[in-house]
């Protein structure tokens, strides 16, 4: 009996440290796991948020590139016709939009929807212009009719930027 409360005197004492160590071991790697995990997704929410802000810095460039006023001074309109000058404003559009469909997937869907409104905005004010001159006319009667049509109407093209301007600044 005596050599049993002996092993006993030394067992106890290490069944008490081994449990203590064990689960001090375990809660620390825990924490470390919670650390490294918290950190990853520090990292991936500073990335995700890189992308968001650059996504909305695109859309505004492309609403920028096809507002009416902008669109009509970058293309060269030299010895255009009015309808080779329609036909070339809505392959930039078609092109910038294409170009840039991708970002939608950073952006809100209301912010989606008001591009692709004044997308199609810009469309209609081009192809209502467009109506409104000769086929054979020149691209500059096309252009003036263009720039006349938009200061007309409510400039949905500013109206979307600020809008995205608005939504990004939440961002942070």
């Amino acid at each position: 009996m005596g050599l049993i409360l002996q092993i006993a005197g030394f067992l106890l004492p290490s069944i008490v440290v081994f449990l203590t160590a064990y689960f001090v071991i375990k809660e620390f790697l825990k924490r470390e796991d919670n650390k490294k995990l918290s950190e990853a997704k520090s990292l991936l929410s500073k990335e995700t948020l890189m992308l968001r802000l650059q996504a909305y810095e695109r859309m505004i460039l492309l609403l920028e590139r096809i507002a009416p006023a902008s669109i009509v001074i970058r293309i060269n309109k030299e010895n255009l016709s009015a309808s080779d000058f329609h036909l070339q404003l809505l392959a930039v559009i078609r092109a910038e939009y294409e170009h840039n469909i991708a970002q939608q997937l950073y952006i809100s869907k209301e912010a989606w929807q008001i591009v692709i409104s004044a997308k199609e905005d810009v469309v209609k004010i081009i192809n209502l212009s467009k109506d409104r001159v000769a086929d054979n006319d020149s691209a500059l009667n096309l252009a003036k009719t263009i720039l006349s049509l938009n200061q007309q109407g409510v400039n949905k093209v500013d109206s979307a930027i600020d809008f995205l301007k608005n939504e990004a600044k939440r961002l942070f």
